[in-house]
């Protein structure tokens, strides 16, 4: 017998709103697998997370609208991925990372002599896209476009607004189009990576100018994610001044604490799956064709896969982290993500002697979609 769709939660309701983290914590606990108009099918535990994940036959990825190669399901999944993990690469990275170090270090010189900085306006936001831009060879200040484009369709989302969601891919698909023609007229510009999506084929077939709008949408909101998780790792630092201190003394150990940082405190809410058939979860019976909700934070906060999971320990094993997904749509971005967040903190930990919030100010929390932070004002000394 098939359950009642009612609804179990509000994922908007302002006691969720108010602290995400705790409002999943108790849900995990208290309806493993709940309904919501918004959501569908939500599932908390780490373990059920895990058991989608390895089952993509089961709940299909296929989104709406084109998305590659993320909304995507076999073969036509792992064909797009193949050809596009190239810009992921050990070598792309080497190629980038210089780029983004000089971006770091000219966005930070200004504490120095200010003392105060708005670290999400004044750095995580303008880092990410204009590494990004750099990475595409497009001009630097392209990433203003870019940074409304995240804004405006994370609230449209929040907003289940369509008209204003089908507005702002018009407008995103224009400006990618513009650079792409630009690069066309410019045969023998320096090879990057909008060069290599020009040159990149599917079965001998080069992608259209759609499918590359297709996937630098993707590319783009993965970096409107990486400014949210640099945002919790520098506000995690600023509240623990001996992690700092320990992280500034051995800068080796900057990956492993962002990996456990965001295991704790995740940037992303939630990624969708659809049933292609009748699944059983938890005791409840989820039909074919519904909306299956992974929720990442509740899951990477699971006490049944970590040990006091609320804590931060940076020399915790996170190898069943789920802060980068798993199974076959692992994040693709993940090399360029960690990259930036490396550097980045090792350029911040290298020109400050000591950071803490700004005790005249309070950090802001974004809200669903998003779990990082509006504003995160910081004191350098």
């Amino acid at each position: 017998m098939k359950n009642e769709q009612h609804q179990d939660w509000n994922p908007l309701e302002a006691s969720v709103l108010k602290d995400q983290r705790q409002a999943y914590d108790d849900m995990r606990e208290r309806c493993p697998v709940a309904h919501s108009d918004l959501m569908g099918w939500s599932l908390f535990r780490h373990a059920d997370i895990v058991d989608v994940l390895a089952d993509p036959e089961s709940y299909s990825n296929v989104s709406q609208f084109l998305a590659i190669p993320n909304g995507m399901d076999a073969p036509d999944h792992g064909r797009y991925r193949e050809a596009l993990d190239p810009n992921f690469n050990a070598t792309e990275m080497a190629r980038i990372e210089p780029m983004a170090r000089e971006i770091a270090a000219a966005l930070l010189e200004p504490i120095g002599s200010c003392g105060v900085m708005e670290f999400i306006d004044t750095f995580a936001t303008p880092f990410t896209l204009k590494t990004l831009c750099a990475s595409l060879g497009w001009p630097e200040q392209q990433w203003e476009c870019l940074s409304s484009w995240v804004h405006d369709s994370q609230q449209a989302a929040f907003d289940q607004d369509s008209v204003a969601g089908k507005a702002l891919a018009s407008f995103f698909s224009g400006q990618v189009k513009a650079n792409l023609d630009k690069r066309r007229a410019a045969p023998n510009a320096a090879r990057d990576a909008t060069t290599a999506l020009l040159g990149t084929k599917i079965g001998g077939v080069r992608l259209n100018d759609d499918q590359i709008v297709s996937v630098l949408r993707n590319w783009t909101a993965g970096q409107g994610t990486t400014a949210a998780a640099l945002g919790i790792l520098v506000l995690h630092l600023a509240q623990d001044s001996g992690l700092q201190d320990q992280l500034r003394g051995d800068l080796s150990l900057i990956p492993a604490a962002i990996e456990e940082i965001l295991r704790a405190d995740g940037p992303l809410v939630a990624n969708p799956r659809t049933t292609t058939r009748e699944v059983q979860i938890q005791g409840r019976c989820i039909p074919k064709g519904e909306r299956v909700t992974l929720m990442w934070m509740a899951a990477n906060r699971d006490s049944r896969a970590f040990d006091a999971p609320e804590a931060v320990k940076i020399e915790r094993d996170t190898r069943d982290s789920l802060v980068w997904g798993q199974g076959v749509h692992l994040c693709q971005g993940a090399p360029l993500a960690r990259l930036e967040m490396r550097v980045a903190i090792e350029e911040l930990l290298s020109r400050a002697k000591h950071f803490a919030l700004d005790h005249n100010d309070i950090p802001r929390r974004a809200v669903y979609p998003g779990n990082g932070l509006i504003t995160l004002p910081l004191r350098f000394s």
